[in-house]
């Protein structure tokens, strides 16, 4: 019963959520190193798929090498575990115009137990990664769709 008028409430209230049934026309060019292609295609996945050179919107992003640092030593000197740090610069522009819509930087960071067998610390080193890129993803592509998403609400009420 709660849910139901919760729900009454709220197709009252104007509240339209940015995911709902939209294709993001962002082109999303060519990230480099093998990191780059996952997070392109991570990125390529929350658009609604891969777009063409000819979107609406373009977004450019340069990823860094991850960088670790050790977090926990042992009395003998070996890490025990270690964080593995990426960020990324971006920018958004209008593929038409050329105008930057929003641009800046993000960073995800993830923790990892660093142990001696080496297929055990390489399989941690790359989840690692791979959990970071995620992160990365979500807060680039949030960022995007919150500005094509404005942009498409600021037009629609010039009309």
């Amino acid at each position: 019963m709660k849910k139901i008028i919760l729900l009454l409430m709220l197709s009252g209230c104007g509240f339209t959520p940015m995911y709902v049934g939209q294709d993001s026309d962002i082109y999303v060019a060519p990230i480099r190193g093998i990191n780059g292609i996952e997070l392109r295609n991570a990125l390529n996945a929350k658009f609604g798929g891969v777009h063409d050179t000819d979107a609406k919107y373009t977004l450019t992003v340069n990823l860094s090498e991850p960088v670790t640092q050790y977090k926990a030593l042992e009395q003998t000197g070996d890490a025990t575990w270690q964080e593995i740090s990426i960020s990324a610069q971006y920018s958004l522009t209008d593929t038409a115009t050329g105008r930057i819509l929003t641009s800046g930087t993000e960073r995800a960071a993830e923790s990892y137990t660093f142990v001696r067998y080496l297929v055990a610390s390489n399989a941690s080193y790359n989840n690692a990664v791979k959990n970071s890129l995620t992160v990365l993803s979500d807060k680039i592509g949030t960022r995007a769709i919150v500005a094509t998403h404005s942009l498409v609400n600021t037009d629609t009420e010039n009309k």
